[in-house]
C-alpha cells in the first residue's frame, strides 16, 4: 500500500540538532545546503581539495571541509555527487571515517542499489530524492513551497532511520509538499527508465524524428521547429498542471482527436517492446555496467552523441529563432 508522509509526520528537532555535511555543490548539492541552512541546520559543504566549487561554496558562506573531514564531523552525510564517481568518493574518503549512529543519505538510489556503495551495518542508509532539479528545489523553497520527494530506508541501524530521514526532508522543504515512501530499487529503476524511455531519450528522439519528417517532406525548417519542439513546453505545462485529461481538455478538438488516432501508431507494439528491453537492461545492471565503462574510458561515445545533437538541424534552426524571439521580446 502506498504511504505518503506530510509535514505533520516530520519532526524538525532531529535535523536542527544535528551536524550535516552535503557532499558536492552542484545542482542538487547547492540547493540542499542552502535550504538546510535556511531551516536552521548546522551544515557544511564537503568537497575534495581540487574542486572547482570550493570558492562558490565559500562565497555562499559555507565552511568547506574535505570529504574525509566532513565524514568525521557530521551526524548525517548527504551524497550529491555524480553517480559514477560516488562509489570511489565513498570508499576513499567516507568509509574509513564512519562511526556508529551516523546517517548516510542519498538523493538518488543508483550507487547503493547497484552495489557501488556498501555501508557498514552500524550506520543508517536512507534516501531523500526531490522530484526536480536543484535550481527548482531551491526556488520553490525560497518562495515558501517545496518539491515532492521520494523517501526510502535501506538500512535502519539506529531504529530511527525513517524519523531522521523525514526530518532531513523537512529541512530541505520537501515535507511542505509530501514524501512518497519507496525503495532504493524502485526509485533507481523507475528513474532511469523514465529518463531513457520518456523524459530525455524518448522526447528528444521524437522531436528530432518529427522535425526530420516535415523537412524531408519539403516544409520549412522554421515551421517544423515550432511545431515539433517549441510547442512542447505548452503541452508539458498542461500535463504538469493537471495530467493527460487536463491537457486534452485545453487543446482543440482537432488536436485531441488527432492525438487519439495517431498516438498509438507512433508509440506501438514495437515501441513497447523496446521499452521492455530498456527496463530489463536497467533491472539486470547491464545499463549501469556499460555507463561506468563509458565513463572510465573517458566518455568517447557520449562526446560523439553530444556533438551530433549540437549539429542537428533542429538545433541550428532553434538557436537562430530563439535569438529573434528574444530580440522581439526586448523591444
Amino acid at each position: 500500500m502506498t504511504t505518503i508522509y506530510h509535514e505533520d509526520d516530520a519532526n524538525p528537532a532531529w535535523i536542527r540538532s544535528s551536524k550535516v555535511a552535503v557532499i558536492g555543490y552542484g545542482s542538487q548539492g547547492h540547493a540542499h545546503a542552502l535550504n538546510l541552512r535556511d531551516s536552521g541546520v548546522d551544515v557544511r559543504v564537503a568537497l575534495h581539495a581540487e574542486s572547482k566549487s570550493r570558492d562558490r561554496a565559500r562565497e555562499a558562506g559555507f565552511e568547506v571541509p574535505t570529504v574525509a573531514e566532513a565524514a568525521r564531523w557530521a551526524d548525517a552525510l548527504m551524497f550529491c555527487t555524480p553517480d559514477v564517481t560516488m562509489g570511489d568518493v565513498y570508499r576513499e574518503f567516507v568509509a574509513p571515517n564512519l562511526r556508529p549512529g551516523q546517517l548516510l543519505l542519498f538523493a538518488h538510489g543508483f550507487s547503493v542499489h547497484y552495489g557501488l556503495i556498501e555501508a557498514p551495518a552500524f550506520v543508517d542508509v536512507a534516501m531523500v530524492a526531490p522530484k526536480g532539479p536543484g535550481h527548482r528545489l531551491r526556488a520553490e523553497f525560497a518562495r515558501g513551497s517545496g518539491l515532492f520527494a521520494l523517501v526510502a530506508v535501506q538500512q535502519d541501524a539506529s531504529g530511527r532511520a525513517l524519523e531522521r530521514t523525514l526530518s532531513y526532508a523537512w529541512g530541505i522543504g520537501c515535507a511542505r509538499l509530501g514524501m512518497l515512501e519507496t525503495t532504493f530499487k524502485e526509485e533507481t529503476e523507475t528513474d532511469l527508465f523514465g529518463e531513457q524511455a520518456v523524459l530525455c531519450g524518448g522526447i528528444s528522439a521524437l522531436v528530432k524524428a518529427g522535425f526530420e519528417t516535415l523537412v524531408e517532406a519539403g516544409y520549412r525548417p522554421e515551421a517544423a521547429y515550432f511545431e515539433c519542439l517549441h510547442e512542447t513546453k505548452l503541452i508539458v505545462d498542461l500535463l504538469y498542471e493537471g495530467g493527460l485529461s487536463h491537457m486534452t481538455r485545453a487543446i482543440s478538438d482537432t488536436a485531441e482527436w488527432g492525438a487519439y488516432t495517431a498516438g498509438p501508431r507512433v508509440i506501438n507494439d514495437e515501441s513497447r517492446k523496446a521499452m521492455r528491453e530498456l527496463l530489463a537492461e536497467i533491472q539486470s545492471g547491464e545499463f549501469t555496467r556499460k555507463w561506468i565503462a563509458e565513463d572510465r574510458a573517458g566518455r568517447p561515445n557520449m562526446a560523439r552523441c553530444r556533438e551530433q545533437d549540437a549539429e542537428h538541424p533542429v538545433e541550428e534552426v532553434g538557436r537562430r529563432l530563439r535569438v529573434i524571439m528574444r530580440l522581439g521580446h526586448s523591444r
